[in-house]
């Protein structure tokens, strides 16, 4: 169990790292690319990308523990870095970051859901049979 929990921890982590190195510096050209990291306080961002990678990670996780779920490091890593970076570079009120956090988390249950739906679509896997 404890291996599981390093394992959420350490992707969320490795995540929000990376998509703070990633705001020292402007990525793509001035009209359209993203910005680097607005003024202002980091922290608060940092921690709810932090929180909400943990909640990320720790579905798929869920999900992989029971069934064969494809990347789920990867899906985890990607949508928090993602939010992280975004949130570093556009500073979105409160709102918006629940929202941001609230389509990881539905975009982390889809991947779980079609993962499921394939395990149930393979002979010879019935899960509810195995309980």
């Amino acid at each position: 169990m404890w291996r599981h929990a390093l394992w959420v921890v350490g992707i969320a982590a490795g995540a929000v790292a990376v998509g703070w190195a990633t705001a020292l510096f402007r990525i793509g050209p001035e009209e359209y690319g993203l910005p680097p990291a607005a003024p202002g306080a980091l922290w608060p961002y940092l921690a709810a990308w932090a929180a909400i990678g943990v909640a990320v990670a720790a579905v798929l996780r869920a999900a992989a523990a029971r069934i064969l779920v494809y990347a789920p490091g990867r899906i985890a890593a990607a949508l928090t870095y993602a939010g992280t970076r975004l949130s570093l570079g556009w500073r979105p009120e409160a709102p918006l970051v629940v929202a941001m956090a609230a389509a990881a988390l539905i975009a982390a249950t889809v991947w779980c859901a079609l993962a499921l739906r394939s395990h149930r679509r393979a002979p010879g896997n019935d899960v509810l049979a195995e309980r």
